[in-house]
């Protein structure tokens, strides 16, 4: 175990002291066929339906394009894990089985859950252990679009696999077809290309310093190269190995993009006028009609969009940019009248930035910023990439801050990016949704933006609100787990709240 996670798990003792493929229970399991994808096999993602299900973490061999595999940690054999979709207020209760070397946990990014499901170990739960079962169980309330992922030593276990989506269906639907492409990034073996088959098995895009996992080291080991994601991903594949997303002419299509990676991904939808109607699984009011704008995904983000298929052809979904991993993010939007190629990708073509601040009408403005609050606290995010220190208010957890806070609270957090050009920080709530309320100074001046996760880019400056009607301890991170495991975490401590577990010390919590 690392040595900085014994010394957040020293820290969190002290400061909490004051689906698988059968059918489980209710559990409707929906098996896509493999498909053969311009000559590579490609296997759809499982989809597991109802209110109760399994989810085993285990190691499986998976490939990400024709030349390059990898041995990925899963839940339940693939990358991204089965998609779980429920119905909006069904009570849900999800089994994890681990069946890998190391301790794992599962986090509902986005769903307000109780606070002892959250997934947190050494924080809400301890860390599942190699063979033991943990069941959660809570009431997926607001329809929308959200992951799971593990939360136990993060930045390693997310970035070898381990994490789905997860879809809370409404009650009333405005689409015809629905498609969720979880976007990522993975590296490949650059010191050995001709090995991409026979040595890729033992290359993961978590090693980025070449060291040995088992090997004890400090933060200052731990400074990565984001350049050397070479490989991006959409449902885990790049390039040709992506399938096609099939259409109808005339059907309304909802594409569910959720970014579970480390990098922010630029995506334009070629053709066609599109609306944005959900960021982070909550709707927007009243959302215009766009065309060639790129929707720019942070780690963390969802933004679903939603357009007619009015264009018979063949168009491409695709990732905007220059790295070296940008051309494999593409998906093909293929019509079932018409088959033929229509659209010619231009991924280095520079187009506007999808700006949610003043889009849609303004709906239920709960907050405002001239209003009083209970709580007001401001986080100044900041730090480098050459000692890799990241700091809140110039603290690296676990010496930070905790904002304490009452129930029923009305909390307003100002968020500033002091960090150096080309340094982004994705910071995410646990177990709260918020109001954004301005960015950079200027008000939202449209629909009521309400996220988990928000994007600082150098020199931003956000206003968020929310009411703490969750009680327990909840994290308020960075996701760029990066910069989380290296000091990038707060705490949304309730007064008198008491976690229902006790802190195992030979449990190797790894909460970042």
């Amino acid at each position: 175990m690392k040595m900085k996670f014994v010394a957040l798990l020293a820290f969190i003792v002290l400061i909490l002291a004051a689906c698988t493929s059968e059918k489980n229970g209710d559990t409707e399991t929906v098996e896509k066929d493999s498909t053969n994808v311009k000559g590579i096999q490609t296997t759809s993602i499982e989809t597991l339906t109802g209110n109760e299900f399994t989810l085993v973490a285990k190691e499986a061999e998976h490939q990400l394009n024709s030349d390059v595999k990898v041995t990925a940690w899963t839940f339940n054999g693939s990358v991204p894990g089965s998609q779980i979709r429920v119905q909006e207020g069904e009570k849900v209760k999800i089994h994890l089985k681990n069946e890998l070397p190391d301790p794992v946990t599962i986090h509902w990014h986005g769903i307000t859950v109780p606070n002892e499901m959250d997934g947190i170990p050494g924080v809400t739960q301890n860390a599942v252990q190699p063979g033991e079962t943990f069941t959660y169980e809570f009431t997926a309330t607001n329809p929308g679009t959200y992951m799971y992922h593990t939360h136990q030593d993060g930045v390693n276990q997310l970035d070898k696999g381990l994490y789905g989506s997860f879809i809370v269906e409404p009650k009333e639907k405005t689409y015809d077809r629905d498609y969720t492409l979880m976007l990522d990034e993975w590296m490949s073996n650059t010191e050995d290309s001709s090995s991409s088959m026979s040595n890729m098995s033992e290359m993961d895009h978590s090693n980025m310093s070449g060291m040995d996992e088992n090997e004890d080291t400090d933060s200052s080991n731990m400074a990565h190269d984001m350049s050397s994601y070479d490989i991006f991903t959409m449902n885990g594949k790049s390039g040709d190995s992506i399938e096609p997303l099939t259409v109808k002419k005339g059907e309304t299509v909802r594409i569910r993009l959720a970014n579970i990676g480390y990098l922010s991904h630029s995506i334009h939808l070629h053709g066609h006028r599109f609306k944005v109607v959900a960021i982070d699984g909550q709707e927007l009011n009243e959302p215009q009609e766009i065309k060639d704008e790129l929707i720019s995904i942070a780690p963390g983000e969802r933004y679903d969009i939603e357009f007619v298929a009015d264009i018979p052809g063949e168009w491409y979904l695709e990732c905007h940019g220059d790295m070296e991993g940008s051309e494999g993010m593409k998906a093909l939007i293929q019509y079932e009248e018409n088959n033929q190629s229509t659209d010619k990708s231009n991924q280095n073509e520079e187009l506007p930035i999808f700006n949610y601040t003043n889009y849609g009408s303004p709906i239920n403005q709960t907050f405002t910023l001239d209003q009083i609050y209970d709580v007001e606290y401001t986080m100044d995010l900041n730090g480098n990439n050459t000692n890799n220190n990241w700091t809140i208010n110039g603290k690296s957890f676990p010496d930070t801050e905790s904002i304490n806070v009452e129930k029923g609270d009305t909390v307003k957090v100002k968020l500033v990016n002091n960090s150096p050009t080309g340094v982004n920080h994705p910071m995410h709530l646990h177990g709260h949704s918020f109001q954004v309320l301005s960015k950079n100074g200027i008000p939202v001046d449209g629909s009521t933006i309400i996220k988990d996760t928000i994007n600082l880019e150098p020199g931003d400056e956000y206003v968020v609100a929310f009411t703490a009607d969750n009680p327990g301890n909840w994290l308020f991170h960075c996701h760029d787990l990066h910069h989380a495991s290296a000091g990038m975490v707060n705490i949304i401590k309730y007064n008198g709240f008491e976690p229902d577990f006790s802190v195992d010390p030979e449990a190797n919590n790894s909460p970042a």
